[in-house]
């Protein structure tokens, strides 16, 4: 486990949905080293937004130059994921909910049967979605995608990182941690003694967040 220390620097950056120039415009105006800094992207890159392509290709261009990025999944590429392996058609319908036209028309408007085998994505996209990791953890920082839902929750499963909306009920901590997610959106970042939640609904017209830590200051575009 790496520990923050108060030299180093840490921005995340909450869920992009397809919102290109917002992100471009949260990045560029970041007082970033992007020799030591850490960037940590908490996933949802794609649907919903129009510019899911552009999104990715200007994450894998930021990856060159910054080489500290750390790219989590969220729960749409998850499923996009799960679906373009098993085709399940239940999982079709929740993609369709979730906005993945809007992904298909940011790649030359790509029908729905390419969605399978992930075929309508160039290589170096399916590359980046399959690289996608559930978690990060530099203390006493843990960053995923949605909160973490109890102490006995197995972390094997990715349902547990992806989907939770704990803050819906009262419940546990989960250990030292100060956890730092998205998934829930607020008009506001969520700050309270464990936890910061940084999506501030982008796709539905507010601005996309980020937090530089430890100093918990606040960015927006």
């Amino acid at each position: 486990m790496q520990h923050i220390t108060p030299q180093e620097r840490i921005f995340a950056v909450g869920d992009i949905h397809g919102c290109y120039r917002r992100l471009v415009d949260l990045i560029e105006g970041l007082p970033l080293d992007r020799e030591r800094d850490r960037l940590v992207f908490l996933g949802d890159y794609i649907n919903r937004g129009p510019q899911s392509r552009e999104v990715i290709d200007y994450l894998l261009t930021l990856q060159d130059s910054c080489p500290l990025c750390i790219f989590l999944m969220g729960n749409h590429e998850h499923l996009l994921i799960r679906y373009a392996a098993t085709g399940d058609p239940e999982m079709l319908q929740h993609l369709r909910r979730l906005g993945i036209e809007a992904t298909l028309r940011s790649y030359d408007n790509a029908p729905v049967s390419s969605l399978l085998g992930l075929s309508f994505l160039p290589e170096s996209h399916r590359a980046f979605l399959k690289g996608l990791k559930l978690s990060f953890r530099a203390a006493p920082y843990l960053f995923v995608h949605a909160d973490i839902a109890r102490h006995d929750t197995p972390w094997q499963q990715p349902d547990a990182f992806l989907t939770s909306r704990r803050l819906a009920r009262a419940c546990d901590s989960h250990g030292d941690d100060i956890i730092v997610f998205g998934h829930t959106a607020f008009e506001t970042p969520l700050v309270t003694k464990e936890r910061i939640c940084i999506d501030t609904g982008a796709v539905y017209g507010n601005m996309l967040t980020a937090v530089e830590l430890p100093a918990r200051r606040f960015y927006h575009a």
